[in-house]
């Protein structure tokens, strides 16, 4: 039987278990958008790609499953990179299908023309373009396995206009097959000896391909063998901060940097320890690491190409970690008091302040929200000072319960707040976002109005783009530049798309206005009006100015 290029799309969509996708429509995929209004595949319309884009990232991060996104050639496919580039970085699947100019205007700089072959292969590990309709199984089966497999990763599709269209027999697609690597019998009785010799071992976990058993698992081989644990750059959900095992987020604690650099014995489970978890290339000697170095990872191209490992395992964290279920622990580990102490080093660090400047307090609302908000609640945010207030003082408890791109991407909390509201109705999200964060991918919010999805965002609002002002203040104090802002009424703006608004200018008005918002069942938007001398937790940015002044 013949089917359209458009039918086949869908027909392999769902053959590889796709439930849901985003897109913002265009005229280059018709066929596809028709095919998809006889399927059951849920399909969440944005409004601007690269909202669309993060939105496919974000269920790729809590599903492990490629997130699915389609846009259309040339503007709607350069406006998705901002979320294609996340996904490359933060090692997340996912598949952007791009509506493609026809097949005979090729090389003709059509309307809208790009060679995304050639212009998107830094943004993804593979960009391929479907020329014939009856080859769709082959490459769509293909980008789920390659988005999948090793260090996850985005694959772009280009699909030509008149190649949707094309009714042609082709055979019925299947489930894309999963590739592992299992860790050797020999590589784990390595690593054992490795432990048990050890005086000062650290483990940090990082990257992804875990899931809520794996993580589990590792929970209690670490609670088995009294190891201090840390987290790197927002992969904190990968372990219960509230667990005595617990030392903290790796790259943002000088303290724990400090205990870092002075084990014996450095487990990097999953991580790549890029820029920001390893303190911008400090934690680590490059290429010849002074600590032991046990690397696990799924990709065997990211074993060694920055740090040289003394025992390198291409495994995935979850085949790793079975892989420790028989390994018994010494009676009573010397480095026991060590892991103690530095959970109790983690548990003063994570307490926030009580003041600060101005009449709202950032270090009262984060209690709040600890004591008033569920170990499920899932919080998204995107890129900012203020998103400091979630990853030192919020203490994630379960998998699955962090949004936020290791990138540093602005515009990504609101967007991947909707795609988890949409993933997870049954549970609270709420997004963190800075002002200049929020407007970003702020139109979003109507695609959480239109869908129904009463997710919470708190908007910091300073007035300012403020991890570079607090930059600028360093580096150039007193000259500032290009980093003031002018805002709406967010409130406002959030009761004219239909949702519902607060404004918070003292600190006891959040936990009422915070009430309110959840009680209204709609879409909320609550600004936090926050002195722009509080640019962080301890220090204002005139003390960051008169540092370098002196």
């Amino acid at each position: 039987m013949k089917k359209t290029g458009g039918e086949l799309i869908v027909e392999a969509l769902k053959a590889n278990g796709v439930k849901r996708l985003s897109c913002v429509p265009g005229e280059s995929f018709l066929a596809v958008l028709d095919a998809l209004r006889d399927s059951d595949i849920d399909v969440l319309v944005c409004r601007q790609e690269g909202g669309a884009a993060m939105m496919a990232d974000c269920w790729g991060r809590l599903t492990g499953e490629p997130g699915i996104c389609m846009v259309t050639r040339g503007p709607g496919a350069t406006n998705a990179s901002a979320g294609l580039h996340i996904s490359r970085q933060d090692s997340i699947p996912m598949i952007l299908f791009i509506g493609q100019v026809q097949r005979e205007a090729r090389e003709r700089e059509a309307f809208q023309e790009v060679e995304f072959r050639r212009a998107f292969t830094e943004f993804a590990k593979w960009v391929g373009e479907i020329d014939d309709a009856a080859r769709i199984p082959e490459f769509v089966t293909r980008a789920f396995a390659v988005a999948t497999s090793g260090r996850p990763g985005p694959v772009v599709l280009t699909l030509p206009e008149d190649m949707l269209r094309d009714e042609v027999e082709a055979p019925r697609a299947r489930h894309y097959a999963n590739v592992e690597a299992h860790p050797g019998r020999r590589q784990i009785d390595d690593f054992y000896l490795r432990l048990l010799k050890a005086e000062r071992p650290m483990v940090i976990l990082g990257g992804t391909r875990w899931d809520a058993d794996a993580v589990a698992d590792f929970q209690s081989f670490a609670e088995h063998f009294q190891l201090p644990i840390g987290c790197s750059f927002r992969r904190q959900m990968l372990f219960d901060h509230l667990h005595p095992c617990y030392a903290g987020d790796v790259g943002i604690n000088p303290s724990l940097a400090k205990e870092i650099k002075e084990s014996d014995l450095l487990i990097l489970l999953g991580s790549r320890m890029s820029e920001m978890p390893s303190s911008s290339y400090t934690l680590i000697d490059i290429p010849y690491p002074q600590q032991s170095l046990v690397h696990i990872y799924p990709d065997p191209s990211e074993l060694g190409r920055v740090y040289r490992p003394d025992l390198a395992i291409c495994a995935a964290p979850a085949d790793f970690v079975a892989a420790l279920a028989d390994l018994e622990a010494p009676g009573e580990p010397h480095w026991t008091e060590r892991t103690a102490r530095l959970h109790q080093a983690y548990l003063a660090w994570s307490t926030p302040p009580s003041t600060g400047p101005g009449a709202v307090h950032m270090g009262p609302i984060m209690e709040w929200l600890e004591a008033n908000t569920g170990p499920q609640t899932i919080f998204t945010n995107g890129a900012g000072n203020y998103a400091t207030w979630v990853h030192r003082f919020h203490r994630f408890r379960r998998f699955n319960t962090q949004a936020a791109p290791t990138s540093g991407s602005m515009g990504y909390g609101l967007p991947a707040a909707v795609a988890a509201k949409r993933l997870f109705p049954e549970r609270e999200v709420i997004c963190f976002a800075g002002d200049g964060c929020f407007l970003m991918h702020g139109q979003e919010f109507a695609t959480a109005i239109r869908y129904g999805l009463p997710i919470i965002a708190v908007v910091v609002n300073n007035g300012i783009y403020g991890t570079i002002r607090m930059h600028q203040e360093r580096e150039y104090p007193g000259r500032v530049s290009s980093t003031d802002l002018t805002n709406p009424d967010f409130a406002a703006l959030a009761r004219a798309y239909g949702g519902h608004g607060e404004t918070v200018e003292t600190t006891a008005e959040f936990a009422p206005a915070f009430e309110r918002a959840r009680a209204s069942g709609k879409p909320a938007i609550i600004e936090v009006k926050l002195d722009p001398e509080a640019i962080t937790p301890t220090r204002t940015l005139s003390e960051i100015a008169q540092t370098k002044s002196r």
